[in-house]
């Protein structure tokens, strides 16, 4: 069996970027890494034969090319992926893995091939609906010339929460990552933290979310306990984590 891992173009494995996208119908943190020509892309084949492909992007900086983050081995020839992955690693003189958990085929290679495991961040979809009523509250989109509080986690959204004519949250959703995924995101004004607004903002964003023929996903750090019990409390599960490791040479 001969493994033969050669560095392509990006069109050259978008057909096989498409079978891995429906394959993982969930959201792709780093989808947009291809498109803005953050990664190098590499075409695997086997005795000729053209099978899948795998990515590899920096880890820290946006020039490296230090970690692969996406790998992908049609069905017949998935029994050779751990071979195939350490072609590829040698080809592209790659030292880290960054992956989704349910991304199966290259987390299950990092537990295999890395040590020095983590992980920083929770992913998460939705999972059921809520109906929360704030009355006191209103919900609309932002306006040219409104007060916007300092933002100092995330930009400030395409939406707001006001109360008593002061805006206290704003929010949106990002459209880069694989059709139809959306990344919800938020923030509270840091006296309004703690009262459920930010459930009510994810909640109403996740319909406006829908309307625009968007499914939504989310994210936060692992250590944001306040962020990841507003979203749960808006009716969003955990389906995953951001892993990192080092591969063993």
């Amino acid at each position: 069996m001969k493994i033969e891992v050669v560095r392509c173009e990006l069109q050259e494995i978008q057909s096989f970027r498409s079978l891995f996208l429906q394959e993982n119908n969930f959201q792709i943190r780093y989808n947009a890494c291809h498109e803005r020509n953050w990664s190098d892309s590499y075409l695997l084949a086997i005795d000729g034969i053209k099978i899948g492909y795998g990515s590899v992007k920096g880890k820290e900086k946006l020039t490296d090319r230090d970690a692969v983050f996406e790998f992908y081995v049609v069905p017949p020839f998935r029994k050779c992926a751990y071979q195939i992955f350490q072609v590829l690693v040698e080809a592209s003189s790659a030292s880290f893995i960054e992956c989704q958990s349910n991304e199966l085929i290259l987390s299950s290679l990092l537990y295999e091939t890395s040590y020095n495991i983590q992980s920083h961040v929770i992913l998460f979809k939705d999972y059921l609906l809520t109906n929360f009523k704030m009355p006191s509250v209103i919900f609309r989109s932002r306006r040219e010339g409104d007060s916007i509080f300092e933002h100092t986690f995330e930009p400030v959204g395409d939406y707001v929460l006001v109360k008593e004519e002061e805006i206290i949250a704003s929010g949106g959703f990002m459209l880069h990552y694989n059709i139809p995924f959306a990344d919800l995101y938020m923030e509270v004004k840091e006296n309004y933290r703690g009262l459920r607004f930010g459930s009510f903002l994810i909640q109403e964003l996740k319909r406006k979310c829908y309307l625009s023929g968007r499914v939504l996903a989310a994210r936060c750090n692992i250590q944001n306990s306040a962020s990841k019990a507003s979203l749960l409390k808006a009716g969003l599960a955990v389906c995953g984590y951001m892993l990192t490791g080092e591969i063993k040479k």
